[in-house]
């Protein structure tokens, strides 16, 4: 028993001083968030008196997150308030860099693929209504110049009339691998401006000089490199349509001998189907604007899906498969809907948090922590007298963990620590306390009935135990409910809170227990004064040990 106690009380004191040490030397330290470092708030809403869908703002605060984590920023906040949508950048100082971060257009465009890097491209197809899907071959496609094509992609569309199955011109492959992924995530790879790409080219870009952070804008009136969301890039020609071709009826399903795909109808007249239907025709038979056959399916410079064309006339609807999961498939199909009515957002206020306020700020949460904490355990150590430096050990040991995991985590996950982070972290040391009230009060109440100080110590924590598992689980489940369903600076407390109560069950087991039982086995806590309580116990309490 005596070994198991020495072992779980050095186990966690190597684990917490061990893991600030490792901390300390790593230079790593908790993030800061924007009310405690500074940084800019962009509010954005739709312009007055446009049209649009009101998928198209989860679709702008999807594009808005990939942009603000594609450059490392530090718990962004964005959060959606209505219509209107507020991002947080902590640490960013330059407002029109953070206008233009924030700024998309949630614009669909239709742009012919003239080729693309030798990196994995989609194998999505779109098949109309009623027909048999077919797959384009997946060897490479004759393109100008050397450079190379995508593999494998394939497009079908038939009428919702008798269809006509488009032949294909080679015998046809099963899609690779390389399959799309239907959600809009940004691709770590480099943007080449379209002023001095060479089409002749046999890459379209330069690995050893690519970075990652670079941000797509997109150019429909010219030729241009974009990256494909599923890796790699492609040359496009102009657009030659919007998303307005189609109805904002898509939906992803599970078509026929096809597994999932989208589905998505086409507007009547000269702006719907009759301008798809141009650019289709042009893709089917391969011209010299699109000689891949295929046609990019862009948004905000992100190439979401890439199919190729295998029929030259659509009427009503177009079938777009490929080896998709559910999600993916959903994902596609909420942009085209998007698409078919984007929203046009615009900057309605801009405010900058000045680092010395961040740092007024954190000086003032750090000074009221201490304070607080400092009293906490001077009414300890006046209460349970010598009692209480086993109070203030355990309350290091917490900080210790706490300090080396928010670390950690603003290192590996980007977790930033906020104001009301803090106050999240101070809040849990009542909690903390409260674990060793329990169980101080629980073997003093032993030792007044008699019991000697050894089985007292075992006896309280047994029972003590269950009472703090119990007043712990509430603070957790009032922080995970917090957490579910606030967003911002209520979060961030929720999540602290939550953080400091588990590693309180951790220390609560692990050290306060270990400590005090073997502490009980000594004559240290025969002394009056260790808790306070009247000697006539203390006494009854050694003379019952002695007999």
């Amino acid at each position: 028993m005596r070994r198991k106690l020495l072992i779980s009380l050095v186990g966690i004191l190597v684990l917490a001083f061990g893991g600030l040490a490792a901390t300390i030397g790593a230079g790593n330290t908790p993030a800061l968030g924007l009310d405690l470092q500074g940084g800019i708030s962009v509010t954005q809403q739709p312009v007055p008196g446009s049209q649009y869908e009101p998928s198209s703002l989860d679709l702008a605060v999807e594009r808005i997150r990939e942009r603000v984590d594609s450059l490392g920023v530090a718990e962004p906040e964005i959060i959606r308030q209505g219509d209107a949508i507020v991002v947080n950048l902590p640490g960013v100082k330059n407002q029109q860099e953070a206008i233009d971060l924030v700024k998309v257009t949630g614009q669909v465009y239709l742009r012919p693929v003239l080729r693309c890097s030798s990196a994995p491209a989609p194998t999505d197809s779109t098949t109309p209504s009623g027909s048999s899907s077919t797959t384009t071959p997946s060897a490479t496609t004759a393109a100008p110049g050397p450079s190379r094509v995508p593999q494998g992609a394939q497009t079908s569309t038939t009428p919702p009339t008798t269809p006509t199955t488009p032949t294909t011109p080679t015998t046809p492959t099963t899609p690779t691998s390389d399959t799309p992924s239907s959600d809009v995530a940004v691709p770590a790879v480099a943007s080449v401006p379209s002023t001095t790409l060479d089409p002749t080219a046999s890459t379209l870009f330069d690995p050893a000089t690519a970075t990652t952070s670079t941000q797509f804008v997109s150019d429909p009136t010219q030729q241009q490199v974009l990256p494909l969301k599923s890796g790699g890039q492609c040359l496009v020609g102009p657009a030659g349509g919007t998303g307005s071709v189609f109805n904002n009826d898509a939906g992803a399903d599970i078509l026929s001998g096809q597994g999932w795909g989208v589905t998505v109808g086409l507007r009547d007249g000269a702006t719907g189907a009759d301008l798809w239907n141009g650019l289709a025709a042009q893709c089917f038979s391969g011209t010299s604007t699109c000689p891949s056959r295929q046609l990019a399916i862009e948004l905000d410079g992100i190439i979401v899906s890439a199919p190729t064309v295998n029929a030259e006339k659509f009427n009503g609807k177009v079938e777009i498969t490929g080896s998709f999961t559910e999600s993916e498939a959903k994902s596609l199909a909420r942009v085209l809907k998007s698409g078919s009515l984007p929203v046009r957002m615009q900057t309605q206020s801009v405010q900058t948090v000045s680092p010395t306020l961040g740092k007024d700020s954190l000086h003032a949460a750090i000074v009221s922590g201490l304070i607080g904490v400092a009293l906490v355990l001077l009414f300890m150590l006046l209460y349970y007298r010598a009692l209480g430096l086993i109070v203030a050990a355990g309350v290091c040991v917490s900080g210790a963990l706490l300090w080396s995991i928010i670390s950690l985590l603003s290192t590996t996950q980007g977790l930033a620590l906020s104001l009301s982070g803090v106050a999240g972290v101070i809040v849990s040391v009542g909690v903390t306390v409260d674990s060793y009230v329990v169980f101080f009060e629980r073997l003093k109440d032993e030792v007044r009935s008699g019991r000697t100080m050894r089985n007292s110590a075992q006896r309280g924590f047994t029972h003590a135990w269950r009472t703090i598992v119990v007043a712990d689980l509430v603070s957790l489940i009032g922080a995970a409910v917090l957490w579910y369903l606030t967003v911002g600076s209520v979060r961030n407390f929720a999540f602290f809170l939550g953080l400091s109560t588990l590693i309180d069950l951790l220390v609560a087991y692990y050290f306060t227990r270990p400590a005090v039982l073997l502490l009980a086995r000594t004559n240290w806590m025969a002394r009056r004064k260790v808790m306070g309580i009247e000697a006539v116990h203390v006494a009854a309490a050694t003379a019952g040990g002695a007999s």
